[in-house]
Parts: structure tokens; sequence; C-alpha cells
């Protein structure tokens, strides 16, 4: 996947057995639960609006890359509005509660211009390469309203356990990992300025339904599988 082309097509190919190609031994013991990744990304994203004092209900949500759209389906109910899009017209569900639409190549969004309040790219800028993660990040500069927020997800590639994972996993074949220094500085140069950055995923899901509070101790240690990573629109700096 090296250029907006392949991207649709070859997800579309991974779409019908998606669910099968992410199976990993060491994944399952950390969870069997498939929407259980989905539910502590939301739990992180609660907590980072919270923490900017940012609440949700008002806002109007776009989940770029959403996939089969588990965290919308999660979270979408505690938003205005919840919109999902994807290159991938396969990887898209074919009944939701909320509206999806197909984008044309990864660099394009079809929403109107200062029409959203909060961006998710979960997972997806490790898919993306070279220029066209500074063209992506200019689309959804173009869609959120002056002061609108962008949440990053990203695998961390600090984690030896997560780049095993990522390694051996066939739809992350062209993955190339994003730390989180290197993608603060992606969204500086992009007119965004970071506003909080945590790490998550330490815990498998036995554990952290027991001992989540450890887990909260350990957000700014650079070790967690993931890393989320919230910034805001700057009109004065784009």
């Amino acid at each position: 996947m090296q250029n907006n082309e392949e991207q649709s097509p070859e997800f579309d190919r991974y779409a019908s057995s998606y669910a099968e190609l992410l199976d990993d031994p060491v994944r399952n013991r950390f969870t069997r639960d498939p929407l259980h990744f989905h539910r502590r990304k939301w739990i992180l994203i609660q907590r980072l609006l919270k923490r900017v004092g940012v609440r949700s209900e008002s806002l109007t949500w776009l989940d770029v890359g959403c996939g089969r759209g588990e965290l919308l389906e999660l979270a979408g109910k505690y938003f205005a509005e919840a919109i999902g899009c994807d290159p991938s017209c396969k990887m898209l569900p074919q009944s939701s509660s909320f509206s999806t639409h197909v984008q044309r190549s990864l660099i394009e969004l079809p929403f109107d211009h200062c029409s959203i309040d909060i961006v998710t790219a979960v997972c997806v800028f490790h898919h993306i390469h070279g220029t066209d993660r500074g063209l992506l990040l200019d689309e959804i500069r173009r869609v959120l309203r002056p002061g609108g927020l962008l949440c990053m997800i990203e695998h961390n590639p600090w984690n030896p356990v997560t780049r095993l994972i990522v390694k051996r996993c066939p739809v992350d074949v062209d993955a190339e990992l994003l730390s989180a220094g290197e993608t603060g500085r992606l969204l500086n140069s992009a007119g965004f300025r970071p506003l909080a950055l945590d790490y998550f995923l330490y815990l498998p899901e036995k554990i952290f339904s027991k001992f989540s509070a450890v887990e909260r101790l350990l957000t700014k240690v650079p070790l967690g599988g993931q890393y989320a990573l919230l910034s805001r629109y700057r009109k004065d700096l784009a």
C-alpha cells in the first residue's frame, strides 16, 4: 500500500476475513474480546476530553479510517452526531446507528469545510507514508472548525510486544510505526497544538478490569502498547 490507489482495494480484500487476519496468540493472551481494545480507547478518549474541559454531548465527531465502525457504535451515543469514513467501502458496516462515507482516497475527506468538532484517527497514520501524512492532516484541518480537536491513537514502537504483533499481522504488512515524538512534530507542522499525551494498554483485560487505577498511574511512561495524542487546531498556526 504505497500509494492512494492501492489502499482501498487492499482493505477491500481484507474485509471478509479481517477478524481472522488479526488473530495472534500473543494478542489473544491480552484479550479474546474483539471489542476490548475499542472500549479501552473510548475510556482514554473520555479522560482526555475531560482533562481539557470538553463535553462530547454537543460535538460532531468524525472517525477517519473507521473500518467496521466498532468505536463509533460504542461511543456515538455520547456525541451530538457521529460520522465515519474509510477508503474501503467493504470495510464499512452495512447498517449502523451512525452515517458512513467512502473516501475517494487516503488523503481526501468527503465533508464540508469547518463542519466537524472532533476527529479521531485510530491506527490510521501508520498505513500512510511520506508526504501523504501531511496531506491527510491538511484535510483534517480543513474539515475541523477553528479550535477543533484531533485525537490520534497509534501503536507504540517502543513496546516490543506491539512491534512483534504488528510484524506478524498481514494487514500491517505496510506499517511504518510512529513514535509519540514523531506524531507530535507532525501535528505541530500541520497547525495543531498538542494538548495531552497518554500511553495505555499495559494490562491484559482480566487484570485491567480489577486494577485499572494501576494503568492510570502509568500513562506518562512511554512503554504502553499504544498511545493517544490529543491536539487542537490553531488557525493562527496553520
